[in-house]
C-alpha cells in the first residue's frame, strides 16, 4: 500500500517562512529528512521513502496554493492512491499557532488549497493534519497567511515544527485512527 502525505504552501522565495508554508516547514522537520530526495515531478517537488516496507509519497505542489489540486490529482491518479490514502497537512486559521488536529474528510474551512485539491479528485474524504497558526487580532487573513512569525511565535517555531513533524511519522508508522487519538486539537508547544 502507498500513502501520500501532501503539504500545502507557495513557491518562491518571498513565501519561505510565512505561516501558509508552514506544512512544507513541518516536512522539513521529520527525523529522515534529510535522507528525502526532492524531485521535481506533477507540478510539485515529490520525494518517495519506504518505512517498514510501505511506500510513503511526499508532495510539495509548486503551483500556489489555490491551485495545489493540479498537483495532487495527477500524482494519485497515476500512483492509483485511493483519496481516502492521502493525507494533507496544512495551516489552520481555526487553531491557535501551537495547537494541532488530524481530520478525516469533512468541511474545508474555506481553505483555497483544500478546496481545490477536493475539485480536481472529486472528492473531500482525503485526511488532513491541520497545522494551527491562529487567526490575526487585527488586519486581513490574506497578509496574516502570508507573513512570518513574530514575538513567542517566533521563539517557540522550532518546537512547533518538531512536534507537528513526530505527528506525521505517528501517522506513516502507526496509522491515521492511532496519530489522531494522540492528536486530537492537541497542543503541542
Amino acid at each position: 500500500m502507498t500513502k501520500l502525505i501532501v503539504g500545502l504552501g507557495n513557491p518562491g522565495a518571498e513565501y519561505r517562512n510565512t505561516r501558509h508554508n508552514i506544512a512544507w516547514e513541518t516536512f522539513d522537520n521529520l527525523s529522515f529528512a534529510q535522507n528525502l530526495r526532492w524531485q521535481s515531478k506533477y507540478k510539485g517537488e515529490m520525494a518517495t521513502t519506504e518505512i517498514e516496507g510501505e511506500k510513503v509519497i511526499f508532495l510539495k505542489p509548486q503551483t500556489f496554493m489555490n491551485l495545489s489540486g493540479e498537483s495532487v490529482a495527477p500524482l494519485a491518479n497515476f500512483f492509483k492512491i485511493p483519496v481516502e490514502d492521502i493525507l494533507v497537512v496544512h495551516d489552520e486559521l481555526d487553531l491557535n499557532f501551537g495547537t494541532i488536529a488530524y481530520k478525516d474528510g469533512g468541511g474545508l474551512a474555506g481553505h483555497n488549497g483544500l478546496k481545490s485539491i477536493a475539485q480536481c479528485l472529486g472528492k473531500q474524504n482525503f485526511k488532513r493534519l491541520r497545522v494551527g497558526i491562529g487567526r490575526p487580532v487585527h488586519g486581513s487573513v490574506s497578509n496574516w497567511v502570508l507573513s512570518g512569525y513574530h514575538g513567542e511565535d517566533a521563539d517557540f517555531l522550532e518546537s512547533y515544527l518538531k512536534g507537528a513533524a513526530k505527528a506525521v511519522e505517528a501517522y506513516i508508522e502507526k496509522g491515521f485512527q492511532s496519530a489522531a487519538r494522540t492528536y486530537s486539537k492537541k497542543k503541542i508547544i
